[in-house]
C-alpha cells in the first residue's frame, strides 16, 4: 500500500512536469504529433506497398491458373475426340483439381484486393486528415503570435500611458521639471544681462554732452563763433537714467 501510494505520487508529479511542458509551447507539442503521424503514415504506406506485391503475386497466380484450366480442358476434349478416354480422362481429372486451386486463389485474391483497398482508403483518409491538421497548425500558429503580439501591444499602450501612476508618466513629469529649470536659468541669465544698461547708457550721455562743450570752447578760441552764440540754451542734465517727465 504505501510503495502503491509511493508510485501514485511519482506519477502525479511526472505528469505535473509533463504537463507544464505540454502548455509551454503547444505548437511545437502539435508539430510533433503531426511529424509523428507522418512518419506512422510513411511506414504505414511502405507495408501497403508490400501487400500490394503480394496481391499482384495472387493476381499472376489466378491468371496463370486460368490459363491452365483452360489448357487441360482442352486437352481433355481433344483425347476425347479421339476416342482416347483413359488419357481424355486423366486430364480432365487433372484440369477439376487446377480449378479447385483456381478458386482457391480467387478466393485469396478477392480477400486480399479488398484488404489492399480498404487499407488504401483508410491511408488517403490519413493523408486528407494530416493534410487539415497541418492547415490548422499553421492557423494556430498564426493567431496564437497575432494574440500575443495584441497583448504585447495592450500592455505598451498601458505603460505609455501619460499618467503619473505610470512608470512613462513619472518619466514624462521628470524631464518637464528639467525642462523648466532650464528655462529658469535661461531667464534669469537673461534679466542678469540686462542690469546696468540704464547707467552704461547715461555715462554715455554724458560723454557725449562733455564732447559738445569742448568742441564749443575750440570754436570759440578758434573765433568761428562767438560766446554769445556758443552760450548754450539752458537744460535740465540728469547724470542718471533718463526718466520720463509728464506734462499737465
Amino acid at each position: 500500500m504505501i510503495f502503491g501510494k509511493f508510485w501514485a505520487a511519482i506519477r502525479a508529479q511526472f505528469n505535473k512536469l509533463a504537463n507544464v511542458f505540454w502548455e509551454a509551447d503547444p505548437i511545437a507539442q502539435m508539430r510533433y504529433e503531426y511529424d509523428t503521424a507522418v512518419e506512422q503514415l510513411k511506414e504505414g504506406r511502405v507495408g501497403l506497398e508490400q501487400y500490394r506485391g503480394l496481391v499482384e503475386k495472387v493476381t499472376r497466380q489466378v491468371n496463370d491458373g486460368e490459363r491452365h484450366v483452360a489448357k487441360l480442358k482442352a486437352q481433355a476434349k481433344a483425347y476425347l475426340k479421339a476416342g482416347d478416354r483413359e488419357t481424355a480422362g486423366r486430364f480432365a481429372l487433372e484440369a477439376k483439381k487446377a480449378e479447385q486451386d483456381l478458386e482457391e486463389n480467387r478466393n485469396q485474391l478477392t480477400m486480399h484486393e479488398t484488404a489492399y483497398q480498404n487499407n488504401l482508403t483508410k491511408i488517403k483518409h490519413a493523408n486528407q486528415k494530416l493534410g487539415e491538421v497541418r492547415s490548422k497548425i499553421e492557423k494556430y500558429d498564426a493567431e496564437l503570435k497575432m494574440s500575443e503580439a495584441e497583448a504585447e501591444i495592450a500592455k505598451l499602450s498601458e505603460s505609455f500611458d501619460v499618467n503619473v501612476t505610470t512608470d512613462f508618466g513619472q518619466l514624462e513629469s521628470v524631464i518637464q521639471s528639467k525642462i523648466d529649470r532650464n528655462r529658469g536659468k535661461a531667464r534669469v541669465a537673461a534679466d542678469l544681462s540686462a542690469k546696468g544698461i540704464a547707467d552704461i547708457q547715461a555715462e554715455q550721455r554724458m560723454e557725449q554732452s562733455l564732447a559738445e562743450d569742448a568742441l564749443r570752447d575750440m570754436e570759440i578760441e578758434m573765433g568761428l563763433i562767438t560766446p554769445e552764440v556758443a552760450a548754450p540754451e539752458p537744460v535740465h542734465k540728469a547724470l542718471g537714467p533718463e526718466t520720463e517727465t509728464t506734462t499737465t
